[in-house]
């Protein structure tokens, strides 16, 4: 990506086939430029904290919205949400699940660590396409977020 400064979304997802659909998602809704992705949680924690292949990058050009699959390859979805609202850096991002788990204790723990908010992947993809353009417009277009400051 040229403009890491111009992240919108970060989108953490390690199923390819859930990747595409987001992606397929984000493009109807007209939210499709701007987005970086992340395919698994290591991966979504580098580009957060600018570390590793990240490191040139600012903290402070975070995306103005994650979306944050839970079950991840290398660190899972619970333990960058943990580190995400755990850091004063970056815990006012908004961060929405994106998940196929309707497991309760999953949701009960995501909104226990800071979750904006919690959304079990619709099966059909009109009902997908709906919320994720839902989403966009709510996060990147009406919601007021602080600024970031190191």
């Amino acid at each position: 990506m040229n403009e890491t400064n111009a992240v919108e979304v970060l989108l953490v997802e390690d199923n390819p086939q859930d990747l595409e659909l987001t992606l397929r998602a984000l493009k109807k809704a007209k939210i499709s430029n701007r987005i970086a992705i992340a395919r698994d949680g290591a991966e979504a924690l580098e580009f957060i904290f600018c570390e590793g292949a990240q490191a040139g990058r600012k903290i402070e050009d975070s995306p103005k919205m994650i979306l944050l699959d839970l079950k991840l390859p290398k660190v899972d979805g619970l333990e960058v949400l943990k580190r995400l609202k755990g850091d004063p850096r970056t815990r006012m991002i908004p961060v929405v699940v994106l998940t196929s788990s309707k497991e309760q204790r999953d949701v009960v723990e995501s909104y226990q660590l800071g979750v904006n908010s919690y959304i079990v992947k619709p099966v059909d993809f009109a009902g997908f396409a709906e919320a994720v353009k839902d989403l966009g417009l709510y996060w990147l277009l009406l919601n007021q977020p602080p600024k970031l400051t190191e």
